[in-house]
This record gives structure tokens, sequence and C-alpha cells, in this order.
């Protein structure tokens, strides 16, 4: 049960910059009057700003600080449940929430909507739309249960029963079911990368296997092949190179040859040269009688004698060129052999060279054929370690099976929990319990009230009313008084049932003007038989700015009045 002890505000509506302070459990009952516009309700707006962030009243937010001072706007409440002490503060300008459990104050780390979850989930149980239905009865924005729609009706029904843990089970199940349906989709995500593993390590074992004896024995017959062709070649170039045995002698041979080709060349240019001058000598004795030089006739003896030498002279000359042009014949003769035989000498020397060029690559490819070959017969090992991951892919497909048979059937059970929890379900079940109560504590409150009608709520909570003569009528077909002596039982059924659930029962009942609207006389005084037989447990505020029609039937009375603008208690 929530005891309400204390609530204190400053600068909130019309109240200043000074404390205004109000006990709240000690009288049982308090009448709270003053002047329209005095503050009789800022106390109300005050608790429900302090503990929901927003007035009893269609007020906005920041028109809740003071319009003079605009600033420093606080409110603080304190109340026990069990026997744990608590204090809440809420502010604006600057902005205070807090919320302290004796001298310690509950973690605030949490963003302010979280931290308000906090309060009204696990400590006050209680909600707004709760707080008006049970502790507040005004005619000011308060909205009477028989005017709420169904679904803040049925919120109000499972605060006071206690069964909105169901509703909350609801979300995390939903939650949960969802967090449910990613795992499921991130398993069947796996399932599917799993089969395409093992197909592919299917395809990779089976490749290894492809390469059999055949393609082994296809690998050494190229081997072979390489080898026999490289044993051929290296053999040609042995019998190559025989044949260049005689190369330098050859090279000697033709170095000698050219060296004596140039000699005779220059001996025959030599006596080429001779035969010329001896020629030209020859023709001037057989041109010339007389000497150019002396003058004197040459005779016939010397020119014959000189014609003779010459003869001579040239006939050996001639014959000295003539042998060195044989010699020249035959030198040329050789040279241009052994030219033809160095041309040979380069054609094997250049065949040599293709043969190793050859043998280079077939040993390559020999070394690539036999890697080849290794790898294969390495292949064994590759095939022992792709069937062990093979074998492994499988057992994480069992695996990633069975948790998907699991997950499914978690999800299936979860939907049959989502059934039970829906509002068609357990809570309605529960709902259905307690309806003959409340209906009975319904009409026991509207008999005290002098209000004969048969009034039937069921599980959807809708409203069956009928009259002693069994008309049926609706809520709205009553009259303003009528109206709010339902509105009245209603709220001490509620009252009642929290009390007995012992799930949002507090020690506070507020009723705003409600002396001051439409019950009459005997309304007044009925109502009044109710309070009294409250018990004393419970604390009673009644706010009314007619005091004279209700002095003395109060045990404490607070009045408010205004000064220079400011809500002050007199």
């Amino acid at each position: 049960m929530i005891i309400f002890k204390k609530i204190r505000y400053k600068n909130f509506l019309s109240s200043g910059d000074n404390f205004t302070e109000i006990n709240l459990n000690n009288s049982k009952s308090t009448l709270i009057v003053g002047q329209n516009g005095s503050g009789k309700s800022t106390m109300l707006d005050a608790l429900s700003f302090v503990l929901f962030g927003k007035a009893h009243r269609n007020i906005n937010k920041p028109q809740l600080i003071n319009s003079i001072n605009q600033k420093n706007m606080l409110v603080e409440v304190e109340f026990t449940i069990g026997n744990v002490d608590y204090t809440v503060f809420r502010g604006m300008k600057p902005n205070v929430f807090e919320i302290w459990r004796g001298e310690e104050l509950i973690n605030q780390d949490s963003h302010n909507k979280d931290y308000q979850k906090v309060l009204e989930q696990n400590i006050l149980k209680l909600n707004h739309k709760s707080f008006h239905q049970i502790i507040v009865l005004g005619s000011s924005s308060f909205v009477p249960f028989m005017q709420l729609p169904a679904q803040h009706r049925r919120e109000v029904i499972e605060d006071l029963l206690d069964i909105n843990v169901f509703s909350k089970m609801n979300q995390l199940l939903k939650e949960k079911s969802l967090s449910l349906k990613e795992e499921m989709k991130s398993n069947d995500h796996a399932i599917e990368i799993n089969y395409t593993k093992i197909v592919s390590h299917k395809k990779y074992i089976n490749d290894i296997q492809r390469l059999n004896d055949d393609y082994r024995q296809e690998k050494q017959n190229q081997i072979n092949d390489y080898s026999a062709e490289i044993k051929q070649l290296m053999e040609k170039n042995v019998f190559l190179n025989d044949e260049l045995v005689d190369k330098d002698k050859t090279q000697l041979d033709i170095s000698s040859l050219t060296e004596k080709v140039r000699s005779l060349q220059s001996s025959d240019i030599e006596y080429k040269t001779r035969m010329k001058v001896i020629v030209k000598e020859a023709r001037f004795y057989e041109n010339n009688e007389t000497c150019p030089t002396c003058e004197q006739n040459i005779q016939a003896e010397l020119k014959e004698r000189k014609l003779e030498t010459a003869r001579d002279q040239a006939k050996e000359i001639q014959s000295n060129i003539n042998i060195i042009a044989d010699q020249l014949s035959i030198s040329n003769e050789s040279l241009a052999s052994l030219n033809k035989k160095v041309e040979e000498i380069r054609g094997v020397q250049n065949e040599i060279h293709s043969n190793n060029k050859t043998i280079e690559r077939l040993q390559k490819s020999m070394q690539t054929a036999t890697l080849e070959l290794s790898n294969m017969n390495d292949s064994s090992g590759d095939l022992s370690l792709a069937n062990h991951e093979l074998e492994e892919l499988c057992s994480e497909k069992n695996k990633l099976q069975a948790k998907k048979f699991d997950l499914n059937d978690n999800f299936s059970y979860n939907q049959v929990i989502a059934e039970l929890l829906k509002d068609t379900g357990i809570k309605t079940k529960i709902i259905k319990q307690y309806l003959p109560v409340m209906n009975k504590l319904i009409n026991q409150f509207l008999q005290i009230l002098d209000f004969y009608v048969l009034f039937d709520i069921d599980e959807t909570f809708k409203e069956t009313i009928k009259s002693r003569h069994r008309d049926i009528f609706s809520y709205e077909s009553f009259s303003e008084g009528e109206k709010q002596r339902i509105d009245l039982a209603l709220l001490f059924t509620w009252r009642m049932i929290a009390k007995m659930k012992n799930s949002v029962a507090t020690n506070l009942l507020v009723l705003d003007e409600t002396f001051d609207s439409s019950l009459d006389t005997d309304g007044v005084e009925n109502l009044t038989k109710i309070l009294d037989s409250l018990g004393e447990e419970t604390n009673v505020f009644v706010i009314s700015h007619k005091g004279d029609m209700l002095e003395g039937k109060f045990d404490s009375k607070i009045e408010f009045v205004k000064h220079k603008n400011f809500s002050k208690v007199a």
C-alpha cells in the first residue's frame, strides 16, 4: 500500500518562491477551501506532476512554472511503500527528476522516459490513468471511468487487479519472439551456408579423386618423353662437338692463308709496277733517236742492247707474275674452301645452341610435370583433410538442424503463450472471476447514494444498467447528478478492489469540487456517509469553494488565499 505523507512545491502555478507544504496523512478528512483561483487544486496538479510529469488538469507543461518568477519550479513528494521510504523530486528551470529510496538515489543512467517507467512500473505500480480512477474524483479535466475508451478501462482494471504483469509478459514475449525470429532467420542462413560448403567440399573431393592412376601415368609418360628427348639432344650435341675439334686449326689455316694471299698480292703489285717501268723505258728507245736531255744521238747498238735487256727483264717479270697468279688462284681456292668449312662450323654451333635451348625448355616442362605428379601423390593428404572437414560440416549441419527444431519448438510454445497472454486469454479469465465482486460493490455504493439501479459490467468493460422495472439504460442516458453517483460508486469500488488485492491501494483520496457539482443535498449526505465509513488508513481531501456548507464535517481544514498574485496557505 502506498502511504503518501507530504507534498511540497514552490514556483508551481500560482505558488511563489516559498515552499507550500501539505501533510497528506495527518487527518482522516481534510477540507480545502478558498476563492476561485486561490490555488485549491494546485496540490492535485503538483501531486500529478511530481509522480507522472504532467498536471492533473489539462495544462501545458511550460505553463506550470510560475509566470512571475519563471524559474526554480520544484515539487517534492514523500511516501512509503511497505517499510521503504521514497522521495521524488521533479522541477523545471533547471530540470530536476530524482527518485530517492531512503538516503540512496536510484540510478539515473537511463533516459527520462525509462526513469519514469521505473517509478510507475517498479515502485508505484500505478500509471496516470489509474491515478485518476483510484485517487482522484474531480470536475475539471478528470475523465470518469465510464467515459474512458474500452482499452483505457482495461488498463485501469489490469492495474487494480495487478494483472498488468501479463501485459508486460506479453510485451517481453513479443520482444523475445522477435529475437527468436531473428535467431531462426540467422540459423536458416547458417544452414544455407553450411549446405553450400558441404556441396563445395564434395565437389572438391570428387575433383581430387578424379586424379586417378591413368592421369598419373599420363604425367609420368610426359616426364619419360621429355627425358628421352633431352637425352637424344644431348647425344647429338656430343656428336656435333666432335665435329668442332678442327675448328681452331681451321682458323689458323685461314689466318696463315690470308697472310700468304696478302703477300702474293703485294708481290704481284710490285712486279706489275716494275713491268710498267721496263715497258716505258723500252718504248722510249723504240720511239726516240736522240736523247732529249743531252740532245745527242742514241747509237743503234746501245738502243738494241737496251731493248734486249728490257725484253729479258720483262720476260722474267712476266714469268714471276704468272707464278704469283697461279699461287693466288690456288690460295683463293683454298681460302674459299676454308671459309665454307667455317660456315659449316657456325651451323653446327647454332644447332648446338638451339639444342641447348630445347633441352632447357624440356627440363622446365619436366620439372613442372614432376611437381604436378608430386602434388598428385600428396593429394591423398588433401583428401584426408577434405574428408575430415566434410565430417565437421556434416556434424555442424546436424547441430544447426537440431537448433532449428528447438527454435521452431520454442516459437510454437511462444505462440501458445501469446494466445494465453492476449486480452482474450488468461487476463479475461481473471477479470471474469472478479467481475461479480466488482458489480456487487458498485451496486452497494449506488444504493448508499440512493441510486437504485442494477449496474453490471462485463469482461469487455461494457456496462448494462437496468432500472427496477428492468428497463435498460446507458450511462449517457442519465442526468449529471446520476452520472456522478455512478462515478463515485466506481471510484470507491476501485479503491476497495485495490485494497483487497493490495496492488495499488493508497491512503490518499482527493475529491476535487465533487460536492460543488451535480450532487443534490441527499447525494452530499450519502457521500459524506461513505467517506465516514472509510477506514482509518484513508486520508480524504475534499476541495471545495462551498466551505460554509461543509463546515464541521471534516477533521481539519486548509484555506488557500491569494496575496500579491501568489497563492499561499492562510
